[in-house]
């Protein structure tokens, strides 16, 4: 342990921890604006300066140590004078637009603002121009970035893709796509993971609200809209509602409120991908000759296009199943379009999802099987659900619970867990053992697979098809290592699931932002709750499932699921 002073308080903490890290812990609140625990702690921003006895220079507390003997002040006046002119140096080449920044109320940088009391600025504001790319789903815009280095860090030290650089010299320094390219042009992801680590409203996801707002202010439209299973336990987060009203009955109230024809549940769809992916890696694994492994899962866009460019010769192990959200988008445009006496091209179908690398997905030319229009039409982040309610004078806490529509509006347990990393894993293992057995196992029999741990493996016994060996990864970089143990044959499996964002789609791109906190954890604990205590929790017991099958698609893997439910690869 290591002796010494802050702020005239004595104190100790183990060798090597910083004074960042002291304070905090002393309940002692210093500034900072770019660090980022394990992540970022290169001192760029100068924020978080304070004034050690016997030192001449300022240090920043983020990156020094405490030593024996240390006496610190924490907001001297020498620091508060430090902090705001590199403050104010900082929001000189800001465009500090506030009221029209998607940011605003929730910017690290106007935090700081008003904390350190700043209202003038003494130098001359200068922000970068901005170049913006409304083509893909991640839009940066320069005049906002303070170079602070997250995305930087974050998408080179957690998910490993190197999409962002340094670019320029001097006062011309900046961050921007690597090796001088278009984000369009790059391997991107756009798992939205530099967005949620911004502290600023420099990186952000496109917005698509007034997409959303044209579709339903037109009479001859039937605007359709599927939430998918993270959203329930994240989307109160920005209202700040207790747990009691935080339900996903709150949350169907407010978009029938907006005035959507139709709200139902992506569960539904999860719960048709287990049928679908289920019964193809038990046709495969039972025909394992035919094939080459292991059978990736492919629910997740993010992932997918990781793969088809970092590891293209692994393509045609994915499984050819669509995703639940373009899986719901297909079924809308026809089953439940001819149901209804609906024109499909008159069909709007919305998406919120927690993820930003669904609005690409829904962009991919290949999804439009239904009637040759897409078959989603748009896709709403958490963050953009929640402005609609705030832009339509929406109060949550005073609406009634409300039900999700049928016939595309019952989830089982099963279907609520593709939210968590683990999830889709557990849910078809659920289903594979039924398809091969007739009977059901424990729905808990599985649980190998969940937890926080980012790479789970595990052998489990489906009498009658033998072991199966799976295994369970959340974010690229993780990823990365996996599928270089696949390669030098370090590993092996035969089925396994990938999430691109770290404790999966609970911690996605499009989820509320928190300063400082990782939310994944807590939110995918949620979700395992509500399967626990879901009536059903088997996606082949899901009714409405069934009887889309008996009315429509016959049988899963059959000539019309293929068609819609499918991709060609």
């Amino acid at each position: 342990m290591v002796n010494f002073t802050i702020n005239g308080r004595e104190l100790s903490a183990p060798k090597g921890t910083t004074v960042l890290a002291a304070a905090e812990k002393a309940g002692i609140p210093i500034p900072h604006l770019c660090f980022l625990k394990d992540i970022n702690e290169i001192a760029a921003c100068r924020m978080c300066m304070v004034e050690v006895e016997g030192t001449e220079r300022l240090v920043p507390a983020c990156n020094t140590e405490i030593l024996e003997g240390m006496v610190i002040q924490t907001n001297s006046p020498r620091v508060r004078e430090a902090r705001k002119t590199n403050l104010r140096l900082i929001l000189s080449q800001h465009n500090s637009n506030c009221t029209v920044c998607v940011r605003s109320g929730n910017c690290e940088l106007q935090k700081l603002s008003h904390d350190m009391n700043i209202h003038y600025q003494p130098y001359e504001v200068q922000p970068e121009r901005a170049r913006l790319d409304l083509s893909v789903p991640i839009v940066r815009e320069a005049s906002k970035c303070v170079k602070c280095m997250r995305c930087v860090q974050v998408c080179d030290k957690i998910q490993g893709m190197h999409i962002w650089d340094v670019a320029g010299t001097g006062s011309r320094t900046t961050v921007d796509v690597s090796y001088n390219r278009y984000l369009k042009n790059t391997d991107c992801t756009f798992c939205g993971q530099c967005v949620t680590h911004c502290p600023t409203g420099a990186l952000t996801v496109r917005d698509d609200t007034n997409k959303v707002f044209w579709a339903l202010a037109d009479p001859e439209v039937t605007v359709v809209v599927q939430v998918a299973p993270a959203v329930r336990v994240a989307w109160a987060e920005s209202f700040g509602l207790p747990p009691k009203q935080a339900t996903a009955g709150r949350m169907v109230a407010a978009l029938k409120r907006i005035g959507f024809d139709y709200v139902f549940d992506t569960n539904f769809a999860a719960d048709l991908t287990i049928m679908e992916e289920g019964s193809e890696f038990v046709e495969r694994f039972t025909h394992r000759g035919r094939h080459r492994w292991p059978m990736f899962t492919s629910c997740c866009p993010g992932w997918v296009k990781f793969l088809k460019t970092q590891y293209p010769a692994y393509a045609e192990h994915l499984s050819t199943a669509k995703s639940p959200q373009q899986m719901f988008g297909a079924v809308a445009k026809s089953y439940f379009a001819e149901r209804q006496g609906l024109d499909p091209r008159k069909v709007f179908v919305v998406s919120i999802m927690p993820c930003s690398a669904k609005k690409a997905e829904c962009e991919l030319p290949e999804m439009n099987d239904a009637c040759g229009d897409p078959d989603v039409d748009a896709v709403l982040t958490t963050r953009e659900m929640c402005r609609l309610f705030r832009s339509d004078c929406i109060v949550p806490a005073d609406l009634e619970e409300a039900e999700f529509d049928s016939p595309l509006g019952t989830g089982t347990g099963a279907a609520v867990i593709f939210g968590a990393t683990g999830g889709v894993m557990d849910a078809a293992l659920r289903s594979a053992y039924y398809l091969v057995t007739g009977k059901n196992p424990d729905p808990d029999a599985f649980q190998a697979v969940r937890g926080s741990k980012p790479w789970r493996e595990a052998t489990f016994n489906i009498p009658g098809a033998g072991d199966v060996r799976v295994a369970a990864v959340s974010g690229l970089g993780n990823t990365r290592k996996l599928m270089e143990a696949i390669d030098s044959g370090d590993a092996e499996y035969d089925f396994v699931e990938v999430m691109a964002c770290p404790g999966g789609c609970a911690g996605g791109g499009g989820q509320p932002i928190h300063e400082g906190m990782e939310m994944a954890g807590s939110r995918g604990d949620k979700l395992w709750k509500l399967d626990a205590k879901a009536e059903l929790r088997f996606s082949h017991e899901n009714p409405d499932v069934q009887a889309l099958y008996r009315a429509y698609l016959k049988a899963p893997l059959s000539e019309r699921a293929h068609h819609l439910l499918h991709t060609k690869q």
